[in-house]
């Protein structure tokens, strides 16, 4: 998901917003955290857009006629934004893309995780008392900005916040189209036996809901082709060092398929640390 540009990356600076506000700076977009209400209620457009215009959701009905993804957890997260500097108006208008960031200590005091709905995570915390968890959701981004560069902005943002607040492990749904986990046993399969969550990082799909995802023997399994199935956002994640909880979730209001992927930040590849930098300086401002 994240690939290093073969040019240098320009650096532009805009006035619109002091430097101790900005997580990263590539060309003209921008990352930082929503400042207030209507940055978020920006970011919940953008949602929208993207999950029930384009991936046609089902949300309800005030949220439809709103044109709004939105719900409970949108008022206790950290919304992550990037913005396109260029595009004329208010920060309102320039929000391309979207990251929701929610903090163990903020969810523990205001109602838990948004995937404890569908995966153990309780469980998982329990094991791990000692480490910090952040869990990464509603990620999206406009079609027309999908590139390595507003992709890189967003791990810059998640990157330099889970700094600053000396996050252990991070986690979150990633999910494959449609309803039919079926539809996707080569690479359900190929995450079953190859990216499983082992030990103290062990978590399930809740009971009730539980997916198989063992659905191919693994000597069946073309890892080639089992790559090029899997969604850019699930790839990305792989490459950085996550894995995957024990069984998939099919979301019907979405209409997709989840798996919970599991990062830890020791698990994170050099490479990726070496390219954002130890302190997140890489595309700071």
């Amino acid at each position: 998901m994240v690939t290093v540009a073969d040019q240098p990356l320009t650096r532009v600076r805009s006035s619109k917003a002091p430097a101790a506000d900005v997580l990263g700076r590539i060309g003209t977009l921008e990352t930082r955290l929503a400042r207030n209400a209507g940055e978020i209620d920006a970011a919940q457009a953008v949602r929208y857009k993207v999950f029930v215009e384009e991936m046609k959701a089902q949300i309800p009905q005030e949220a439809a006629r709103r044109k709004r993804d939105a719900d409970i957890w949108d008022a206790v997260c950290d919304h992550l934004l990037v913005l396109d500097t260029t595009i004329e108006g208010d920060a309102e208008e320039q929000i391309v893309g979207t990251y929701r960031l929610l903090r163990q200590d903020v969810a523990q005091a205001t109602g838990g995780f948004y995937s404890a709905s569908e995966f153990c995570v309780d469980a998982l915390l329990k094991r791990q008392p000692d480490k910090k968890f952040m869990e990464l959701g509603r990620s999206c981004v406009l079609p027309e900005y999908r590139t390595k560069r507003t992709v890189e902005l967003l791990w810059q943002g998640n990157w330099a916040y889970a700094l600053k607040h000396g996050v252990d492990a991070m986690f979150g749904c990633g999910s494959f189209p449609g309803v039919v986990p079926e539809e996707h046993a080569l690479a359900l399969s190929f995450l079953h036996h190859n990216m499983l969550v082992r030990d103290e990082w062990h978590v399930t799909a809740r009971p009730e809901l539980f997916r198989n995802m063992d659905l191919m023997p693994t000597e069946a399994i073309s890892m080639r082709k089992a790559l090029a199935a899997l969604p850019p956002l699930i790839k990305g994640y792989m490459r950085l060092g996550a894995m995957v909880g024990e069984g998939a979730v099919v979301d019907h209001a979405f209409r997709t398929t989840d798996v919970l992927i599991v990062l830890p930040i020791n698990n994170i590849s050099g490479r990726y640390i070496n390219y954002y930098g130890a302190d997140a300086g890489r595309f700071a401002s």
